[in-house]
């Protein structure tokens, strides 16, 4: 049997689904018997900078040309029996069965969040989901969303859930803050950025300024809008692995006032870390952080309150620091691997 792997996000995003790309890759890697070929498919050219029009090209290109003509053409001539396309559908007719991975439904349910073709594009493929042989969500609270918003039936859908992958070394960047507060994660309004400028605005205007906030993600820039930064915020953009690990294991905790997550790959990294967590109550937050984060409402009052904790209750800080280590044991990307396996098998056998 002959699975094709949708890796074009390996070339077109830095964010969640490339890393979920990358751990499930390595994990299959490690289990698929040799009755089973699993090989990648994607146009192979990179598309991170936001610069335009290059970018809108090669998005067109990927998304109108590639996907429609070359890939069925390139899954015939491997002889592909499955296609598991990795964050929705990419291919509208694909000439074999389809597993496709739903990470979140933030394009139906929050619209704003995106330019008009990142709408159009991820409605439509939204839509294919109807087509495909199975449904993949990785989480139960976007597996619950698929069924209500989709109507999706849940014998279609298994919730699998993410891993989590730290670099072996870290590497820790220059002028680092002796004490700071971190936020990760791609800087749009649904993660909600605007809070947290909120909460350290307020704490300046009281004359109790917090520790700095260091803040790495793609596309900073795009907090422009919200007004000129607090002081003491370092915009540190897209960072390696091994930063990152060295900001995770220094950081007082990391901030995350997400709106809606479909999964939340940032909290279960920082507490495989060692940091703590702060965050929302919504979404798939509590399946991911259980009694392991630091719970606050989303606003200016009771995120500063959960803020102040962690900088006074060294007692607190400890007792999240090991609970996160021990929750985020329950997330591997080889259990990830064995679980979108046993889908491939389900898929196949039902032909």
């Amino acid at each position: 049997m002959h699975v094709a792997l949708d890796t074009n996000a390996l070339y077109t995003t830095r964010a969640g689904v490339a890393r979920y790309v990358r751990g499930l890759q390595a994990g299959l890697g490690t289990i698929a018997p040799t009755d089973f070929k699993i090989g990648p498919l994607a146009w192979p050219v990179e598309n991170f900078a936001y610069v335009q029009p290059q970018r809108m090209l090669k998005t067109a290109w990927r998304e109108l040309v590639w996907a429609r003509l070359n890939a069925p053409r390139q899954l015939r001539s491997m002889g592909a029996d499955l296609l598991h396309s990795t964050g929705l559908s990419l291919v509208p007719h694909p000439p074999c069965r389809e597993v496709v991975t739903l990470h979140d439904l933030a394009v139906l349910r929050q619209p704003q969040r995106f330019r008009p073709w990142q709408r159009h594009s991820g409605l439509t493929r939204l839509q294919r989901l109807k087509y495909a042989d199975h449904v993949i969500a990785v989480s139960q609270f976007t597996a619950d969303e698929a069924m209500a918003w989709l109507d999706l039936p849940a014998q279609k859908i298994t919730v699998v859930h993410h891993g989590v992958t730290l670099a072996e070394q870290e590497d820790i960047p220059p002028n680092l803050p002796a004490e700071f507060f971190l936020f990760v994660g791609s800087l749009e309004p649904g993660k909600n950025l605007a809070l947290l400028r909120q909460v350290w605005l307020e704490a300046q205007s009281r004359g109790t300024p917090l520790p700095p906030l260091v803040i790495v993600g793609a596309r900073w820039v795009g907090v422009a809008t919200e007004g000129s930064a607090p002081a003491g915020w370092h915009f540190m953009g897209h960072q390696s692995d091994a930063v990152l690990l060295a900001l995770y294991r220094r950081a007082r905790a990391l901030l995350f006032p997400s709106l809606h997550e479909g999964f939340g790959l940032p909290v279960l990294e920082a507490m495989a870390a060692g940091c703590p967590v702060i965050c929302g109550s919504v979404a798939s937050l509590p399946e991911v952080g259980g009694d392991a984060v630091s719970y606050a409402g989303l606003t200016v009052s009771e995120f500063a309150a959960a803020i102040n904790e962690l900088l006074t209750n060294h007692e607190r800080r400890r007792e999240l620091v090991e609970a996160g280590l021990a929750q985020a044991k329950n997330f591997n990307w080889a259990t990830c691997a064995q679980a979108t396996f046993e889908v491939y098998r389900s898929v196949l056998a039902s032909r």
